[in-house]
């Protein structure tokens, strides 16, 4: 009877563990991979205007890239808060941007432009990438509302995402926690 018990322990906690790994978003590079290059158009940033790849412009230094395809509330809040980070981090030459990934580009332009000024963002260049599915080669998921990528010497050192309606306040806290894993 003991054996009995233990063995439906161990399947309830087995099956438990299972649901929780499915059940668990994957979206963006996995840890350790080499980030590509891909090109975005700059709406706020010092090359606004252009498409450029600001992956290769920021070459080995920290960053954060906040794959997103809303600009709701919470991603602006982490926007300001990386900013702020990346303001701060100037001595470790930490850069980071923003990647909206749309259909359409034209319409984000005016809606990023309004966040970038509401929220005094300096540092951040917030920028368009043609297509939701965002650059191939990243791997982002199609049931991502945010990835957060974050490598230093070009390597992926934390990623994060988020499924529509689960970046809230507390995913804001994780995210900027996480830059400390590239500020080393």
């Amino acid at each position: 009877m003991k054996k009995l018990v233990a063995t439906t322990f161990a399947l309830v906690i087995a099956a438990g563990v299972a649901v929780g790994v499915a059940d668990e978003l994957k979206s963006g590079l996995p840890l350790g991979d080499k980030v590509p290059a891909f090109n975005v158009k700059d709406v706020t940033g010092p090359n606004k205007g252009t498409s450029l790849c600001y992956r290769c412009q920021y070459g080995a230094r920290p960053v954060v890239t906040i794959f997103t395809r809303t600009m709701d509330d919470n991603v602006a809040k982490l926007v300001k808060e990386v900013d702020g980070l990346v303001g701060k981090n100037g001595e470790k030459q930490m850069k980071a941007f923003v990647v909206v990934l749309t259909d359409s580009p034209d319409e984000q332009e005016k809606k990023l432009t309004e966040v970038a000024s509401k929220n005094e963002i300096k540092n951040v260049p917030l920028t368009v990438f043609d297509g939701p599915a965002g650059p191939p080669n990243y791997k982002i998921a199609k049931d991502a509302e945010v990835t957060v990528m974050m490598w230093n010497k070009s390597e992926v050192k934390a990623n994060q995402a988020f499924a529509k309606g689960k970046f809230d306040k507390k995913a804001v806290e994780s995210v900027v926690a996480d830059t400390a894993k590239i500020l080393n």
